[in-house]
């Protein structure tokens, strides 16, 4: 069974979760086993460490997401690619697991399209078209890279980093370059590990939620959610069998997510 795992940036503020880590371990033997990372509040601190304000912006939707100028990028790719996945595979190694971190761009796994414009909400809650800057979505993924390193034992921890179609680095979602890779290299499952048990509906844990309800009921869902729910949502329909929404500080909570105990799993 191939699964891809994505720790969210809200379990990547410090050092990745123990459990999480040696949970994953565990499965390793019996997996094949993709990690995607996330870690937007780690880039947000280096980047007023050295001086660079960053701006966020909210779409008409309500979806909030950081505004990357070249500046930006070049910030994100160093904290994602060169610190966070690091982290992950020197914690992986502890666990006696061959980690190889890369980016989206290595390999020409992640190939994205920069986005020319972005249509975003001013402080007057006015429709405004800005810049696209260095924010991309993801239009191809080849799996070559991640297939050999699969075949060799190796996990491939990526960061969301792609290749632009001049060859710049590309600012892309940690959620949603997940769901990429789930889909692009027939995964039969994504796991999004993040600091809640799942996706909330009527007050309480939906554990069991169809595509197109959860695409449905995106309006009732905080905006951090949002994109988990979309993401879990492109990779079902992008041929994935499950996508599960899960906490990530839980006893075994990979292990748990795969049986459906206490989590959400969204189907096609």
């Amino acid at each position: 069974m191939r699964v891809v795992v994505k720790i969210g940036g809200s379990l990547m503020k410090k050092e990745p979760p123990a459990g999480l880590i040696q949970d994953f371990a565990r499965l390793a033997p019996e997996h094949q086993l993709i990690l995607v990372h996330g870690g937007g509040d780690v880039v947000t601190d280096y980047a007023t460490r050295l001086g660079k304000e960053q701006r966020f912006v909210v779409s008409p939707e309500g979806v909030r997401s950081r505004y990357t100028d070249m500046d930006t990028a070049e910030i994100y790719q160093m904290v994602m690619s060169g610190l966070l996945a690091k982290r992950l595979v020197q914690a992986l190694g502890r666990e006696g697991l061959r980690g190889v971190s890369i980016s989206g761009s290595d390999g020409g796994l992640l190939q994205g399209k920069r986005k020319s414009k972005l249509v975003v909400v001013d402080e007057r809650g006015r429709k405004v078209a800005i810049e696209g800057g260095y924010t991309g979505k993801v239009q191809e993924v080849d799996p070559t890279l991640l297939n050999v390193f699969l075949e060799k034992g190796y996990v491939p921890v990526i960061s969301p980093v792609a290749r632009g179609e001049a060859g710049e680095p590309l600012n892309i979602d940690g959620d949603r370059a997940a769901s990429s890779v789930a889909a692009g290299t027939g995964a039969d499952a994504v796991i999004f590990a993040t600091n809640v048990d799942g996706l909330m509906l009527d007050g309480r844990l939906a554990e069991r939620v169809s595509a197109a309800e959860a695409s449905s009921r995106l309006s009732a869902v905080g905006y951090g959610m949002q994109k988990k729910v979309m993401a879990a949502v492109e990779a079902v329909e992008g041929g994935v069998d499950e996508a599960i929404i899960c906490s990530g500080v839980r006893e075994s909570p990979l292990s748990r997510a795969l049986a459906h105990e206490g989590c959400t799993v969204i189907t096609p």
